[in-house]
């Protein structure tokens, strides 16, 4: 395409951090250029099909051309370092227009306020970098407002003790259809004096504007939605910018430096494009959104005589306190030989949603201390459509003995004929701390030649603990529900695709990349607003978050044009 002179916005990137900055900006009258290193695919483009979604990786960068080294000690207390193309992990969660937004579930919860201040009202944890956040919960709390509306989400606001402060009553959007197995679950939960809520999704339960309600195909988290129900960047944003015609949008795009003029202001953004030939473009604002880890790495790779260390770096900040999510998962059997024919029935109902959370233990007893401490939300849901995982499970039997031939095909046919799975997840605080950062690895280069982003894994022994405290719970629900072969596993090793923190804001330069409105300290037209910018993470999914501060820097931006 033809670049213009200069544009007013060059933004890095096109998720859920990008997605606010690029709708505002563009529809406030601004000319925004969105760099994408991902191709650009549209709705019919994304297939149910789950070797294509899920084994093939075709969504994600082919590990061989694009891979991370991730660092881990082991059991012997030895730092391990392996690239992801030799380990398969994939730390990707989304290489196109939209971001991993495309393929999200769509669980969205706010933080509450005491997420905003976890030092002044817990106080400090031995071997965790906790800190208050520069902004409180009523800052952002229009914005999460906003998001509801403007990008779709559907719900019940029910009377809850633990229930964050709101602006408006309920959610737009009705509650999604759902299993009988909900209210199976509310009654369980009351019966152990607890109380079950519907769980908020980014999820249309009726159509809005060109975008169709949830056609209830069974296949949401990992997989593209087919309806446009599902509340990603590109559908909920990026498809309106681009009809104000302010907007303009270059996928194949791969950004590997940030240029600066010598005073501060970034001045280019270089980047290959889709035949792998550099190109540059000017802006008046540049904002990173590429999700944490790939962030960290750009403005560590964009160093230069100015910055010695990396783009905003000159305090060694940036790729520091790097954060997934804590927690882990569990489930229960239902079993077919356990009820009637119509009750089996609809439990068998595929499509709708089980849609209940539990926020009863957002805030516990520390059990050492009697004093309390942060807990977290559990959510439930029915095992993932997906047929591979549920496939590949039952090739062992009871023993962990590798089963064949008629012993396979009788696991199989029981399983997905005779019972089905509830499962619960659990999502608590992933401390930060010193040992886990991105940095960038001596040894291992992209396609282009480029330093792939080392990723230095460390976990808090506290969030495994809190995590142990939520599973009692969970389980004792199931237990009144009668299901069978109950398990939970909680474990610290992260999720692969909830990641934030490297590039936190606050009020010091000297322990903080960003200010409090997510510009850099020390670069004057640099604003980070993926999930980089939180120094903590509170108990939830970060989605809901991090649009809304999206939404809440655009203001900020907006403002530098009147």
């Amino acid at each position: 395409m033809n670049f213009l002179e200069k544009y007013d916005v060059c933004v890095i990137g096109s998720g859920a951090g990008a997605g606010p900055i690029i709708y505002e900006l563009a529809k406030a009258g601004q000319t925004v250029l969105v760099l994408e290193k991902g191709p650009w695919y549209r709705t019919n483009d994304f297939t149910k099909d789950e070797l294509t979604a899920v084994r093939r990786s075709v969504y994600t960068p082919n590990l061989k051309d694009e891979q991370h080294v991730i660092a881990e000690t082991n059991s012997d207390g030895e730092l391990e370092a392996a690239s992801t193309f030799d380990t398969g992990r994939d730390f990707w969660n989304g290489n196109c227009v939209g971001g991993s937004s495309n393929f999200m579930s769509g669980y969205f919860h706010r933080l509450k306020p005491v997420d905003f201040k976890l030092l002044s009202t817990y106080g400090a944890i031995d071997g965790a970098n906790i800190v208050d956040w520069p902004i409180s919960y009523d800052d952002l709390e229009p914005y999460y407002a906003k998001v509801e509306q403007v990008v779709g989400v559907s719900g019940k606001v029910l009377k809850h003790k633990n229930l964050e402060p709101r602006s408006t009553p309920d959610f737009p959007y009705p509650p999604l259809r759902e299993n009988k197995v909900a209210e199976w679950i509310d009654l369980a939960a009351q019966k152990i004096g607890l109380q079950t809520i519907p769980t908020p999704r980014a999820i249309l339960s009726k159509p809005k504007y060109k975008r169709n309600s949830c056609y209830y195909s069974n296949f949401c988290g990992s997989y593209g939605c087919g309806s446009d129900a599902k509340g990603s960047s590109r559908v909920a944003l990026i498809k309106e910018a681009l009809l104000t015609g302010n907007c303009y949008v270059v996928p194949n795009a791969k950004v590997y430096h940030l240029e600066t003029d010598g005073q501060s202001n970034i001045k280019k953004a270089w980047f290959y494009d889709a035949r792998s030939v550099k190109q540059s473009v000017q802006a008046k604002i540049f904002v990173v959104a590429a999700q944490a880890i790939e962030t960290s790495r750009l403005l560590l790779m964009s160093k230069n005589p100015e910055f010695p260390n990396g783009l905003a770096n000159n305090h060694n900040q940036v790729g520091k306190n790097i954060i997934f999510s804590g927690g882990g998962t569990g489930g229960g059997l239902f079993r077919k030989e356990d009820y009637d024919e119509d009750t089996w029935q609809k439990i068998l109902e595929r499509g709708v949603f089980v849609n209940r959370t539990l926020h009863d233990f957002y805030e516990i007893k520390n059990p050492k201390t009697d004093r309390p401490m942060k807990g977290g939300v559990i959510d439930f849901l029915f095992e993932h459509a997906n047929a591979l995982p549920k496939s590949l499970r039952q090739k062992w039997d009871h023993e962990g003995n590798l089963i064949y031939g008629t012993n396979l095909k009788v696991n199989l046919k029981k399983y997905f004929t005779e019972v089905r799975k509830l499962k619960f997840e659990i999502f608590v605080d992933w401390l930060p701390t010193e040992g886990a950062y991105v940095s960038l690895d001596p040894k291992v280069k992209d396609k282009w030649g480029d330093p792939v982003a080392r990723v230095q894994i460390d976990n808090h022994p506290h969030d495994v603990e809190v995590g142990k405290l939520l599973a009692k719970h969970c389980e004792a629900i199931f237990k009144e529900m009668k299901l069978k072969s109950i398990y939970s596993s909680i474990s610290g090793s992260p999720p692969t695709n909830l990641q934030a923190g490297g590039c936190r804001f606050g009020n010091d330069p000297k322990n903080s990349v960003l200010d409090k409105n997510c510009k850099a300290h020390e670069v004057n037209n640099l604003y980070v607003t993926d999930g980089s910018f939180m120094p903590t993470g509170g108990s939830v999914t970060y989605t809901w978050t991090i649009y809304a501060n999206s939404f809440r820097v655009a203001d900020v931006i907006k403002a530098l044009f009147i």
